[in-house]
């Protein structure tokens, strides 16, 4: 599995009042084909920052070991976390060391930390962007964004940022191909990483046209 390229997607971030959402659908598409219907695309990183995926899995998974076990000795050497921002730095490090044999990713990174709530958005070869608002990720992108900049206001409540990235993931669900078969949706707050119950996702799905 691990070098299939799995590709298309939609990853959605939102920096709200007093946390970040991060959310993702679950398909995983070759070409055409739909590869999985269940493919995880966010992941925990430290106890308070999450990480979206888009492009290869593989590639993905390894980064996110990495950045794993560096989060961990961080916090055993300086018995503090790293920062949203610190965690940042170093995957646009190794992404940027990697250039000439990229990670074929796309990635978002959300947390909490001592500065408050934080998106990054990174590229293949470690190219950086704080997002101060709403960021989405992936093919199905465009069709999110058109939901995001019409309904994303600054300091939202993070339970309405949950029901926007619901709303924007269930729209480019619906235009493309690539996306599909569900959502998972991750708030993150100072008082935790919390996954929303996939019941509650459907609730609010049953009221969008």
């Amino acid at each position: 599995m691990d070098n299939m390229e799995y590709k298309g997607t939609t990853t959605i971030g939102l920096v709200c009042d007093k946390g970040v959402v991060l959310a993702t659908e679950r398909r995983a598409t070759m070409g055409h084909f739909i590869a999985s219907k269940d493919a995880k695309k966010v992941y925990q990183i430290d106890d308070l920052v999450g990480m979206t995926t888009a492009g290869s899995v593989g590639d993905a998974q390894r980064l996110v070991k990495w950045m794993q076990v560096e989060s961990k000795l961080y916090k055993m050497r300086r018995e503090e976390p790293m920062t949203v921002k610190g965690i940042v730095s170093l995957l646009a490090n190794i992404l940027s060391g990697n250039r000439y044999y990229p990670y074929y990713v796309q990635l978002l990174v959300g947390g909490v930390d001592k500065n408050g709530p934080n998106i990054y958005s990174l590229d293949a070869v470690g190219g950086i962007i704080e997002e101060k608002k709403a960021v989405a990720t992936g093919s199905g992108s465009p069709m999110a964004y058109g939901v995001l900049e019409d309904r994303y206001v600054e300091k939202m409540p993070i339970d309405e940022g949950i029901e926007l990235a619901i709303r924007a993931l269930h729209n480019a669900m619906k235009r493309d191909s690539a996306s599909g078969d569900g959502i998972n949706v991750i708030k993150i707050t100072s008082e935790g990483y919390i996954h929303i119950e996939d019941e509650y996702i459907k609730k609010i799905r049953e009221h969008l046209t």
